[in-house]
């Protein structure tokens, strides 16, 4: 049996641009990408924390270090400049590989950079069978 997990998330990463007339996607900085395990083209989750809209894209690198979150084509209509995302990826695993899994959590500050997680914010480790 497989079960379906969240792989990694971004939490709270602040829309900075919105692209309406771009082919589509996520523009996601490439070192926090890197950080959450994301790679180019991979699917996603999306949760609008400001307005409650919620959709699915894919991602694509944008400069790292910049800090770039960008809403491009339909997505763009999406969100706005500086409204909150929680960006997410799932996975598919067998039940013993997925109570061994532990997700990538990446929070972030007001301008997109990661910041430590506090271990009593970690995810909690899955019961043992």
């Amino acid at each position: 049996m497989q079960l379906h997990l969240m792989k990694c998330k971004i939490h709270r990463a602040r829309v900075t641009q919105a692209e309406l007339h771009y082919e589509g996607s996520l523009t996601v900085d490439a070192g926090l990408m890197e950080a959450a395990g994301l790679l180019p083209h991979e699917m996603v989750k999306v949760y609008n924390v400001d307005n409650g809209e919620r959709f699915e894209t894919y991602v694509i690198p944008g400069p790292a270090g910049s800090g770039v979150i960008c809403l491009n084509g339909a997505a763009a209509r999406k969100g706005q400049v500086g409204d909150r995302l929680i960006i997410v990826a799932t996975c598919w695993l067998e039940e013993a590989q997925a109570r061994k899994h532990r997700p990538q959590v990446v929070l972030v500050d007001d301008e997109n950079r990661p910041r430590p997680m506090l271990a009593s914010r970690q995810p909690e480790l899955p019961l043992a069978s």
